[in-house]
């Protein structure tokens, strides 16, 4: 699918043209932080919108209008686990900082909601790349300069990225024409199957 790629590849530096924005990722604290862990950060920000995007964007331009129900109820349901669960759980984010919102990591649900759903939807052709881009995510949330999240938060944040997609999402059947062939006693079978 050189289609997902694309897109992929296009919202990125989309987003990374965005990096002024509030929420993103910045260079601000007098040199105590690596520039590797503001890069990782920045990408984390980008990547947590680009995997939903892209997974979004590839159902449209397939036509594939029941993926894109399902990925709306997917990605919604996500949402809306991942912020009821921080108001009622109310877990303090890592180093003494004073936001009660840490479980679980929205950053990392919202990643995994669209890497597994592409996984899910058009297979693991895909999906694994998609993961691989999802995990980053999920390590620059613990690992950037920022620091928001401890392993448990990420841990959740993908489950629920992922539990909301398998809740909704089927594999997708681009081929509903299916030839079989059979033969024995000089006798042959051709068969067209042809599903609506």
């Amino acid at each position: 699918m050189i289609i997902i790629r694309r897109i992929s590849i296009s919202l990125f530096f989309l987003l990374v043209s965005l990096k002024g924005l509030p929420g993103v990722a910045q260079v601000n604290d007098g040199g105590t932080h690596e520039k590797w862990e503001y890069a990782l950060e920045s990408t984390g920000d980008v990547l947590q919108l680009a995997l939903p995007l892209t997974a979004g964007i590839t159902t449209i331009i397939k036509k594939d209008w029941k993926g894109t129900k399902q990925f709306a109820l997917s990605y919604a349901t996500t949402m809306v686990v991942t912020h009821s669960l921080k108001k009622i759980v109310r877990k303090q984010r890592p180093e003494g900082r004073h936001l009660y919102d840490a479980f679980p990591s929205g950053h990392t649900a919202s990643a995994f909601s669209g890497a597994s759903f592409i996984q899910r939807r058009y297979g693991w052709k895909y999906g694994k790349w998609a993961y691989v881009l999802a995990s980053i995510v999920g390590v620059s949330r613990m690992e950037g300069p920022d620091g928001w999240h401890d392993i448990w938060d990420v841990l959740a944040g993908a489950g629920v990225g992922i539990g909301s997609t398998y809740l909704f999402t089927t594999p997708y059947e681009d081929n509903k024409l299916d030839v079989g062939f059979s033969s024995g006693d000089g006798s042959y079978l051709l068969t067209f199957k042809y599903q609506f």
